[in-house]
């Protein structure tokens, strides 16, 4: 198999890399992250405007990407600089949209894809343990339409979306697959209650409650209770985004360490030197080199058949939580007490990556789901 990235691949990477490198610096970035907004609105615009967005789609979609591996290079490349611009909710909502919308529906990628808009999942649920089945808000068929009923939490941007995509039950228990239905909810429809909060690895994420949301027949997103295949093959992709995001500041986070271990001095010599830290580097080297196997792994499975796509994406997922945490731990104590303040970007990046191991499931989760999904 050819590992090399094609030309346009190539050339993304760079300029996104550049773009991070020279207009998203740690400083403008810890601002932005502690920030009202919890992002930059112009920032946003400025990524879309250098294609950024439109990688995750297909040309279907207005996009030129749209493949695991245009996935994999965006957000590797964010990982880099940390981004908390709302790529993520971009690429869930937007891939849902593209799988099981309208022409309508559909349209509103394009305001995506050119960062006019704000997306978020609504999905999550207290006590809902990360099993993409288990949801308790309902949708109840009314007169003219749907009312909504319920709360989400963990809303990732959630106070500055300007749309969410919410997941309702329209029959079924709370947690059969069966019955979940999609809908496509704008920010200003009357009964939805916001409580925003800073996340500690930075960006703002909003608990939400729906009392009486009343909705339009247009606002369901593909057929009725037949929304669970959308959102796990959505919520796929945002797997992938995640782990390559992880990858991306692993590789950050490796090289501070290394640059470290070669400049810091005891006893008059680079402490690089010392055998029992070159021993832990080589080890941990390796281990990155391992998580680059799995987003690659999970990037060529994420156009294959159902369970060959999502136990890809369980293997990467849990590959990239337990390296995620050894990375951060490693690189944190070889820096020594250094390493845990505020002012050096290294803690951000070892908070980040013990973070996303629990966002869209955990090490634990996805470890049992790749063993279940073998069952099948």
């Amino acid at each position: 198999m050819n590992f090399q990235h094609t030309e346009d691949r190539r050339m993304l990477t760079d300029t996104l890399n550049r773009f991070v490198s020279e207009q998203y610096g740690f400083s403008t970035r810890d601002t932005l992250a502690r920030s009202d907004a919890g992002f930059g609105r112009e920032l946003w615009g400025r990524f879309a405007e250098l294609g950024a967005v439109g990688a995750l789609f297909t040309e279907c979609d207005g996009g030129y990407g749209g493949n695991g591996f245009d996935i994999a290079v965006v957000f590797e490349s964010l990982g880099r600089g940390l981004v908390v611009e709302p790529f993520l909710g971009a690429l869930v909502v937007g891939q849902a949209l593209a799988l099981a919308g309208s022409g309508v529906q559909k349209a509103i990628i394009a305001s995506l894809i050119e960062g006019r808009a704000v997306a978020a999942l609504a999905h999550d649920e207290p006590g809902s343990h990360y099993e993409l089945a288990k949801v308790s808000t309902r949708a109840v068929r009314g007169s003219s339409g749907w009312v909504l009923h319920g709360e989400k939490a963990v809303v990732q941007q959630g106070a500055a979306a300007d749309f969410f995509l919410v997941s309702a039950r329209t029959s079924g228990t709370d947690d059969a697959e069966e019955g979940i239905s999609l809908f496509v909810v704008p920010r200003e429809t009357a009964g939805i209650e916001m409580r925003g909060y800073r996340k500690i690895d930075g960006g703002r994420a909003a608990e939400v409650r729906l009392s009486e949301v009343c909705l339009a027949d247009d606002a369901l997103l593909g057929e009725r209770d037949a929304g669970f295949a959308t959102l796990e093959a959505s919520i796929g992709a945002g797997v992938l985004a995640l782990c390559a995001e992880a990858l991306g500041a692993m590789e950050v986070a490796k090289e501070h360490t290394l640059e470290y271990l070669r400049t810091r001095k005891q006893f008059g010599v680079a402490i690089g030197s010392f055998q029992a830290l070159q021993h832990r580097m080589a080890d941990l080297l390796l281990e990155v080199e391992q998580a680059r196997s799995a987003v690659i792994n999970a990037a060529a499975a994420l156009g294959a058949g159902r369970v060959e796509r999502e136990r890809a994406l369980s293997a990467a997922k849990y590959t990239i939580g337990r390296i995620g945490a050894r990375v951060a731990e490693e690189c944190v104590q070889m820096h020594g007490g250094i390493g845990m303040t505020w002012e050096l970007p290294l803690a951000h990046y070892a908070k980040r990556l013990v973070m996303i191991d629990h966002q869209l499931g955990d090490e634990d989760h996805h470890l049992a789901r790749y063993i279940a999904l073998g069952r099948n």
